[in-house]
């Protein structure tokens, strides 16, 4: 007689398949069977419960986000999705492959609105929209089929999150136990070799050509540092792509310093990226510009058109350049992009305080260690004023740029490399979104070092009306716990800290206790200089 199992057991079993071993969330009723399978496998796969779905969600962005592997959440339907939709947005805007695992009214009430318990008018549908692929598990023998399919169109070209939804009534029917089917990764497109001379013609007759990473190639960093190198062309990066190439290489440019070598470059070779930084942010071009990508996702060829586009992956597309240029020689040019560097960071010393604190945590975080951004002074700030030496080490939100997504995400990069430092920067405002987090943290001893500027406002909101609106405030100024004693209240180590240095020791200190940390740093409302002269440039004259 063959041996039987639950939907709930089944996609378990798939989530050990696919390597799955640790999910984010917090049990509901409709998801019981499925929570009990996770408990049946709890030897496989860890449970993290939160204290807010948006919690569970994040967390698992941050797993993700820091190690390219599915990072998994469970939450409830209706409500409880919706709660986390917010971190599915963001996931699907920083091209992080997050499965969202949920559940949904008893299969016969589907689409009837009779009014069911956590009922949405289209759940799935809703889903679709916040993801790149999502589908419905309707009977046991689904389960397998359903879940790999949703893996492997998670993980294939474009990464990006997933959802799968199974009707309450469903999990816990059972059904013969039967091989399951692995999601994979779709074979990366070849490279095709007509469009790799095209770009080798354009490079060999470029002058200044510069290269721009995103995301998309956080794999391929030691072919675009080596690509570098062979062009003596300037690397550069925004938010994802910071440390493909590390700050410290001969040839990264940081964006600041970028922007004045942009004036004269005559190729921009896009790798892995949307190329927001050039055509969103310097909203500036060089006259005769010529352009190549190199991207895994054919649409970006339509979304903003290069001269040659190449769509394969950013390793492979990038070594089949290095083949086809490598007998062509360059002076170094090394000493210009070090100069150009220098220049930069004279010039925007001067946004302060933030610089000197960024400066104290860089200090103090080990070479390898991760840093999760905040919308925030700080975290604006850290876009160009915090090095990053290895790919995926600089965590962020991508084009969302949602508030309160920072210390939420820390906790989950902190589960996915737990002999890894890692530190969270949050203002005020972002960290009070997820502040209830910090009971997970203790519960589970995800030991972030979280670092809350406390400014009493929404900082940047506060500059805008101050400038734009004359003075005409409108909820941009807050009132504060005592963060210090709130986060002792959850068992939590805390320190309230008044300058860079000290700033400094106190993360050396945090770093060696074996639990989490919060650490306030006061700073007077509005006195924070403005991060965004350089990120948003005035364009260069003509």
């Amino acid at each position: 007689m063959s041996k039987k199992e639950t939907t709930g057991q089944a996609m378990t079993r798939s989530l050990v398949a696919h390597g799955i071993d640790t999910v984010f969330g917090i049990p509901g009723a409709h998801m019981y069977d499925f929570n009990d399978a996770l408990y049946g496998a709890r030897d496989k796969v860890r449970f993290i419960h939160t204290r807010h779905e948006q919690g569970a969600g994040y967390m698992a962005y941050g797993y993700a986000k820091s190690t390219g592997r599915i990072g998994a959440y469970t939450v409830v339907p209706g409500p409880g999705v919706l709660n986390s939709g917010a971190a599915l947005c963001t996931a699907y805007g920083a091209n992080a492959p997050v499965l969202c695992i949920t559940g949904n009214i008893m299969s016969h009430l589907i689409g009837q609105g009779r009014g069911q318990l956590h009922e949405l008018p289209d759940q799935l549908a809703t889903m679709r929209g916040l993801t790149k692929t999502a589908d419905r598990i309707n009977h046991p023998s689904e389960a397998g089929p359903v879940m790999a399919e949703v893996v492997g169109k998670m993980l294939s070209g474009r990464q990006g999150p997933g959802a799968v939804e199974a009707p309450w009534d469903v999990f816990g029917q059972s059904g013969p136990e039967v091989d399951l089917s692995v999601g994979t990764r779709a074979p990366h497109p070849a490279v095709n070799s007509d469009q790799i001379a095209a770009a080798a013609a354009l490079i060999a007759c470029a002058s200044n050509p510069m290269i721009m990473v995103g995301g998309g190639a956080a794999e391929a960093g030691a072919e675009i540092a080596a690509l570098a190198e062979l062009l003596q062309s300037p690397v550069t990066s925004h938010r994802s792509g910071k440390g493909i190439v590390a700050d410290d290489h001969p040839n990264y440019l940081n964006f600041v310093a970028a922007y004045e070598y942009w004036k004269k470059t005559d190729v921009l070779i896009g790798i892995g990226s949307r190329l927001e930084l050039q055509f969103m942010r310097w909203k500036w071009l060089p006259k005769g510009l010529k352009i190549i990508r190199i991207d895994i996702d054919p649409t970006e060829m339509v979304r903003l058109k290069p001269g040659v586009g190449i769509v394969t992956d950013a390793k492979a597309g990038t070594r089949a350049l290095i083949d086809v240029l490598s007998g062509s020689r360059r002076d170094d040019r090394t000493r210009e992009f070090a100069d150009i560097n220098k220049e930069a960071r004279s010039r925007f010393s001067e946004v302060q305080p933030q610089l000197a604190y960024l400066d104290a945590i860089r200090e103090a975080l080990p070479r390898d260690g991760f840093f999760v951004e905040e919308i925030s002074q700080m975290g604006f700030t850290a876009r160009f004023a915090f090095p990053v030496y290895g790919p995926r080490q600089y965590v962020t939100c991508g084009y969302q740029d949602n508030l309160g997504f920072g210390f939420n995400t820390a906790l989950g990069v902190k589960v996915a490399n737990p002999d890894k430092a890692v530190v969270s920067v949050s203002g005020d405002g972002g960290f009070m979104f997820g502040v209830q987090e910090l009971a997970t943290a203790v519960q589970h001893k995800i030991n972030v070092v979280a670092i809350v500027f406390n400014n009493s406002a929404y900082g940047n909101v506060l500059r805008d009306q101050k400038q734009a609106y004359q003075g005409r405030y409108l909820g941009s100024e807050l009132t504060n716990p005592d963060f210090v004693a709130l986060a002792e209240s959850f068992g939590v180590r805390a320190f309230k800290v008044t300058s860079p240095d000290e700033l400094k020791e106190r993360i050396e200190k945090a770093l060696s206790l074996d639990e989490p940390v919060l650490i306030e740093v006061p700073i007077e409302k509005g006195s924070e200089a403005s991060p965004w002269p350089f990120i948003h440039p005035a364009p260069h004259a003509e």
